[in-house]
Parts: structure tokens; sequence; C-alpha cells
């Protein structure tokens, strides 16, 4: 998801504010015509879900009918802001969680605040997926389906090293990670391998204590890295990190990617999104499995990151509420269900099961969505907030009070 949401260029954002400006009409092919752009995601691997939706829709709208336009990831923005610039964009566009931000702020999606509670489960959407379709407090996209993150481990290390349950808190987590460390003494082997600057990881400890990278209060952006919650989980991070890691306390999570320093021989698990365990090599294949990233809070997870993707209607159609409709047939909780019996996790707590990847996604957080977010991004704020504190170069305190300032005043720009 970073990946996408990074590639967006500003000429894009000129696109957008442009085109919408301009106005323009729907790109149904006639007025009894829904336009759905889905990625094929959906076509290979859940044409029936689809169907389904697509047969309850119509059978409730005589007259109209659904013509599902399947795009894919690499250039399915590009196509979107050229439709946005000639006046015939989709009624229903499916979105990466990440790449919402950009189109919410320049006005390219329809605000859905008001019908909210009228999509299926929408008191239960899972948060940190949610969390992708609200702009300032107002909410435009609508959950689809997610990606959790989880811990990925050896099973033979863990048995050799006398762990015969799975921990169930950050403490315990810690404890093993000390014996993995007493069993496998080969130079730089991690029995956690985290890069030091995975922020990704390192903001799931601050959540986790109730705390976050920024909050939207009275109108504008505050950084609250300085809060005493967001302290007390760097703290946890710090502390779990030195026990856990051998990574270099500056290096970030790309170079090496954390599944090959396990295919390597060189850590016992890695903490990263569910797929990591199709990448572990052949090796180690047979004794791969995954748990949930424990809580500091005993029996709890510690929320993670989710990837996914949400459902929005772009502003300029003019068929905005058989676009709403049409969202609610192919998020209700029977899609959701079979979207889920397919190794997808359900947009909502409510559904969710007792696999691994739905358990971890129980708790779970998002970035800020401000229009600056991708700022704070390339300007290594959070990335340099943690070498300073892994390093000693400045104290937690120190850091975090420099990181916060730094993220309230680029969030906070024209």
């Amino acid at each position: 998801m970073k990946k996408r949401f990074a590639s967006l260029g500003v000429l894009a954002s000129v696109v957008v504010a442009a085109a919408i400006l301009a106005g323009g009409t729907s790109g149904a092919t006639s007025a009894n015509t829904l336009t759905v752009w889905l990625q094929v995601d959906a076509q290979t691997s859940w044409a029936d879900v689809v169907a389904a939706a697509n047969q309850s829709f119509e059978s409730s709208h005589p007259g109209w009918n659904v013509d599902v336009q399947y795009q894919t990831w690499g250039d399915h923005l590009g196509k979107f802001d050229a439709t946005l610039a000639a006046g015939n964009v989709p009624d229903v566009i499916e979105m990466g969680n990440t790449e919402m931000t950009k189109y919410m702020a320049a006005g390219a999606f329809a605000d859905l605040t008001s019908v909210k509670s009228q999509f299926p489960n929408a008191s239960n959407w899972l948060q940190g997926l949610a969390a992708s379709g609200v702009y300032n407090g107002k909410t435009y996209g609508v959950p689809y389906y997610a990606g959790s993150r989880v811990v990925t481990y050896r099973s033979d290390l863990y048995k050799k090293a006398g762990i015969t349950k799975l921990p169930r808190s950050l403490a315990e987590f810690t404890q093993d990670a000390r014996k993995l460390a007493a069993k496998n003494t080969k130079k730089g082997f991690s029995p956690v391998y985290i890069a030091g600057t995975d922020w990704y990881v390192a903001m799931s400890f601050v959540y986790d204590r109730g705390g976050a990278i920024a909050r939207f209060l009275k109108g504008k952006w505050v950084g609250r890295l300085d809060s005493a919650q967001a302290r007390a989980g760097l703290r946890a991070y710090k502390a779990f990190f030195l026990a856990a890691s051998k990574a270099s306390k500056t290096a970030d999570e790309a170079r090496p990617q954390p599944y090959d320093v396990y295919a390597q021989g060189q850590a016992a698990s890695i903490v990263g999104p569910g797929w990591f365990s199709c990448c572990v090599g052949t090796k180690y294949k047979a004794a791969t499995k995954q748990f949930v990233m424990p809580s500091v809070f005993k029996g709890k997870s510690m929320p993670g990151f989710l990837g996914g993707s949400d459902l929005a209607i772009p502003a300029r159609s003019d068929s905005r509420q058989a676009a709403i409709d049409w969202i609610k047939a192919f998020t209700s909780t029977n899609s959701q269900r079979s979207l889920q019996a397919k190794g997808n996790i359900p947009n909502a707590t409510n559904l969710l099961g007792n696999s691994v990847n739905e358990r971890a996604a129980q708790r779970s957080w998002f970035i800020p969505t401000a229009k600056h977010w991708v700022d704070v991004e390339n300007g290594n704020i959070l990335r340099t907030m943690l070498a300073r504190i892994l390093t000693g170069r400045a104290s937690i305190e120190q850091a975090t009070s420099w990181a916060s300032d730094n993220i309230t005043f680029t969030l906070n720009r024209p």
C-alpha cells in the first residue's frame, strides 16, 4: 500500500483539482448503467462475489445494469486522473487505502457522512481501514477488505529454545526473545528481526498504549508523539528492539527485506504483512508459522497498520444513490462472508474469524489522513526520531518533542 501512495505525483493533484472545478458528467454508458471500477484481484479471485452483488442490485433496481471494469494497481490512478480531466468518471471506484487521502483532499469523492450508518456493519468497521476513508472528520470511503500484520516465525527454533506456548503479552515475547538469543549465538542473528526505523512496527507500540502520531483537533492537525501515552509506547519499543533485534538501529525495512534475513537463517521471527510467509525460502517453509503480535496488555493483540481497499464514489457521478446502493450490496454481510471464505479479511470486527490474520485485525491503526502526510514520510521525520532514540543521540522526550513539532508544522501547511 505504501508504494501505491508514494507513486502519486504533484501533476496528478493538479489534474484532480482542475477537473473538479471544470465540472462534468458521469462515465456511465447510459442513464441506467452503473460503472464500477474494481481491481483485477476481484476478477481473478472472487468474480462470483461481484456477480452476486450485481444481481442483488439489479433485482432491486429494475432497468439498471452494472458495468464492472477491472483495473490494475499499476495504472488505475493515471486512468482515473484522465477521467476526472475528461469528465467521464466511474460511479464507484476501488482505491488502495493509502491512495485515498490525495483525492479526498482534492474533493474528488462524494461525502458519505450522512449515509454512513446505512452501510452494513458500519458501526463495527475495522478502525484502521475506516480511518483511511475519513478526511477532516467526514467519511468518503467505505471499507472493502483488509490485510493485517503478524509475526512470522520458525517453529523449529522456538521448540529448540524451549518455547512451548506462543506469547500472549509483550513481556512474554521479550522473555522468548532472550531464550532464542541464548540458543542461537551466531553473529547478527535476531530472535525478532525488526529494522530500527521501521515506523510501521514502532507506531504499533505507540497506538498500543493509546497514543497517536497526530490528532485532528478543532480544524487542525496536532502532532501527538510527545504525549505520555506515545512516549510510553516508544519506551516499550526501544526496550523490545534492544532485547530482540540485531538489525541496524538506523536502517529501514527495505534494505534488507525482513523475509530475506529470515530466508538466510538470520532470524527466528519477523514482523510484517501476513504475505511475508510466501518469501521465507524453501529451506524453512515447513517450519514457518505465524502468530499475532502481542500487546503490552496480556491477551490482547498489538494494533497493526492495516493494508486494504476502500470503495468511493467520485463526486461528479450523476448516479450517486445507485452507487450507494451497489456498495451496500457489495459490502453486505453475505458478500463479506464470501470474501472471508476466499482468504480475505472482512471489513468489520463483528465478522472476524479466528485465523491469525483476522485476529491481528481486531486492533488496528492508520496514518493521519492529512493532505501533507506524504511530506512527513518523505521528510523521514519518524525514521529520524526512531534512529535518535535507538542510538541514544536524543532522549525519548527530546526526540518526540522535535518530531511532534515538525509533524504539526508539516501537516498544517497550506
